[in-house]
């Protein structure tokens, strides 16, 4: 572009900045250094200007930059957002006649570097006349100048370098954008102002961002040799978030009325299970342990720097058709940055978190995986049991502590998880067995089961009158819509959930509250008496807790009263019933819940090896009739003990030598 059209053009600007953006200007240099403008404004302001600057944004951008330092002496630079709707694209549709223009793209960010120092600019010496050539460095590799104004070629040394801050992040297409296809990804580059903490934060994987910029070409090389093909990427001019987060959601007073009127309302626990999942009938218990999952208890830090959870974690098992899925998804769809994944197509890697070279830029990067991008949020994992062992194994971590360690290449990190899981899971044999653990049922390992606050059993099992007013609800929601619509407005839940997160930072555990969880606690460890089954352990309580705080949470009061620790308790006991009750012993059995095998099997396992090494002591092999013979005079069944003689031999503490007998391992 010729000087004439670029001072022009600088003179422009220079007279719509004073018009528009004169207060933003003084504000930027003592604190962002950047000034955003409306396009929509420019646009107004100036029409054919504003193309010129979607058509030739670096030219353009450059000419604002000189306009912005004729007024403030600063360099300050100029930012634009809002770009017209023929400039917003989609990552995969980005093409080769895109290149050098300005668009603006949404993007989830998948992977990010650290922020790192780079040559903006070199000034280098001439040997034979001293002069200081100085080059823009606008590559990967440092550009030296070829020849001096005195005419020697040659190497140049290097007297001063500009370092400017920097970092490369990639970007995917959304996941709503991409339903059933391969979402597009793109490297982004950012520099400057755009890399401070406070957009460093904003730009970490996970983050969902509206980024305006030019699109640029990146030589690919092999061995040192440029190839015909390009890579491309966006250099950042804007961005801004686009997924509100709870702490950014506009809450108005108009809205803190509702949500302080909703909060006082004594029906208002009956009112938000009507307005989880409204069109799948009944649920009611787990409705409203899902309720209070979305508020969620209080973290608490310990004198010894431990942190225990806040978080709630459900798991939901139980009959295919029962409407599991749809539960799972509405549930992610109502709080900021809830996530939705399903099992059977998911690593863990993609669930925490993972290294990788990145071929553009030539360094490791890491890649944040679902729960990481849920930070602070929900995340819903369907067919929770179809994933791999070290898929699941991988959550370990994230379910208890809410952190997720890697330690690859270069990288060692702690990315935060605090994110509260909602898991659903069928039954390995198509219906849910209640007289069967979990664990005989559902292929999850027990450590990783044991982290689930609360589990239940969805079972559809045939009742007339039940059965009509299903059918009658599904008619009504069809015939009916208006009918099934959530009580409280999804919208004006989205927020009553942010204020109370936002209001309700610390809460005091009440003597009477405390009391009543005490005594529940302590009557429920071993109802059958010393030796019988026990009923719960701490995890329970502490789960207890959490759901308390919720209970709380709901109302934004400050203390857990004797109300909500009744409700946490209803809740438990209901889950507990559904899950844990053995009906051998008629008492509820946590192992029966979360270990697989009862107090009544183990005692029969026990019982089962001690007679085998009784009768081994006179002869190397038992005869199974013998074992048989011994184990009913203790008054174990015939079924009983071929079970657990078989369980036995398949865990490998006793094998067959020959047909018919046993040996200890």
């Amino acid at each position: 572009m010729p000087s004439t059209t670029l001072d022009a053009s600088t003179s422009k600007f220079e007279e719509f900045l004073r018009e528009k953006y004169y207060p933003e200007l003084l504000k930027a240099v003592k604190d962002e250094k950047a000034v955003v403008i409306d396009f929509d404004v420019f646009d107004r302001h100036d029409p054919i200007t504003a193309d010129m600057l979607l058509e030739e944004p670096a030219m353009m951008l450059k000419s604002f930059d000189e306009a912005v330092l004729n007024i403030v002496e600063e360099p300050i630079k100029v930012r634009f957002r809002n770009l017209p709707e023929s400039r917003q694209h989609r990552i995969r549709n980005l093409r080769a006649k895109h290149l050098g223009k300005f668009i603006q793209i949404d993007a989830t960010i998948k992977s990010a570097t650290e922020v790192r120092p780079q040559i903006h600019s070199a000034t280098f010496e001439c040997p034979d006349c001293s002069a200081k050539i100085n080059v823009l460095q606008d590559g990967n590799l440092l550009t030296k100048p070829i020849m001096c104004e005195c005419g020697r070629r040659g190497d140049f040394p290097l007297i001063n370098k500009n370092l400017i801050d920097t970092r490369w992040v990639t970007g995917i297409e959304p996941f709503e954008i991409t339903t059933g296809e391969q979402p597009g990804e793109l490297p982004i580059f950012m520099k400057e102002d755009l890399t401070t903490p406070k957009m460093q934060k904003k730009t970490d994987p996970g983050s969902s961002l509206r980024i305006t910029g030019v699109l640029k070409e990146l030589p690919r090389r092999i061995k040192g040799k440029q190839t015909i093909k390009m890579d491309i990427y966006l250099e950042t001019n804007h961005i801004e978030t686009r997924e509100i987060e709870y702490e950014d959601l506009d809450i108005t007073p108009e809205d803190e009325m509702q949500i302080r009127n909703l909060a006082n309302d004594p029906d208002i626990y009956e009112k938000l299970k009507l307005s989880i999942a409204p069109g799948i009938y009944g649920f009611e218990e787990i409705k409203e342990a899902v309720a209070l999952q979305l508020f969620g208890g209080v973290a608490h830090y310990m004198p010894d720097g431990s942190r225990v959870r806040g978080n709630v974690h459900i798991l939901l098992c139980g009959d295919p058709g029962t409407g599991k899925t749809v539960m799972l998804k509405l549930v992610s769809s109502v709080v900021p940055r809830g996530k939705y994944v399903s099992g059977s197509g998911v690593s863990g890697v993609g669930l925490t978190a993972s290294v990788r070279k990145d071929e553009v830029i030539g360094t490791w990067v890491l890649e944040a995986g679902a729960l990481i991008l849920a930070n602070k949020s929900v995340i819903s994992i369907d067919e929770f049991d179809k994933m791999s062992r070290d898929d699941q194994t991988a959550m370990h971590e994230a379910m208890s502590v809410e952190t997720v360690s890697i330690a690859k290449a270069s990288i060692v990190a702690t990315l935060p998880a605090q994110t509260a899981v909602l898991a659903g899971a069928n039954p390995q044999y198509g219906r849910f067995d209640t007289y069967k653990t979990i664990i005989e049922q559902i292929q999850i390992p027990e450590t990783l089961l044991s982290r689930f606050d609360l589990k239940f059993a969805i079972i559809d099992k045939p009742d007339k009158i039940t059965d009509e007013r299903l059918a009658d609800h599904i008619i009504m929601s069809r015939t009916d819509p208006q009918k099934v619509v959530p009580v409280i407005d999804l919208h004006l839940l989205r927020k009553y959930i942010a204020y109370a997160k936002q209001v309700v930072k610390d809460l005091v555990l009440t003597d009477d509250a405390a009391q009543v969880l005490k005594r529940f606690y302590i009557e429920m460890r071993s109802p059958a008496g010393e030796g019988g089954p026990i009923g719960i352990t701490l995890r329970q309580y502490e789960a207890l807790l959490r759901l308390a705080e919720a209970s709380a949470k709901v109302r934004l009061d400050t203390h857990v009263r004797r109300e909500d620790a009744e409700r946490a308790m209803r809740l438990m006991q209901f889950s507990l019933r559904q899950l844990g009750f053995d009906r051998e012993t008629g008492f509820i059995d946590i192992d029966k819940l979360e270990g697989g095998i009862t107090t009544g099997k183990r005692k029969r396992l026990n019982s089962i090896l001690e007679i085998i090494e009784k009768l081994q002591q006179t002869s190397r092999e038992v005869a199974e009739a013998d074992i048989l013979a011994e184990a009913q005079n203790q008054g174990i069944s015939e079924k009983d003990a071929q079970e657990t003689i078989e369980k036995l031999r398949k865990d490998g503490t006793i094998f067959e030598p020959r047909g018919g007998f046993y040996r200890k391992t």
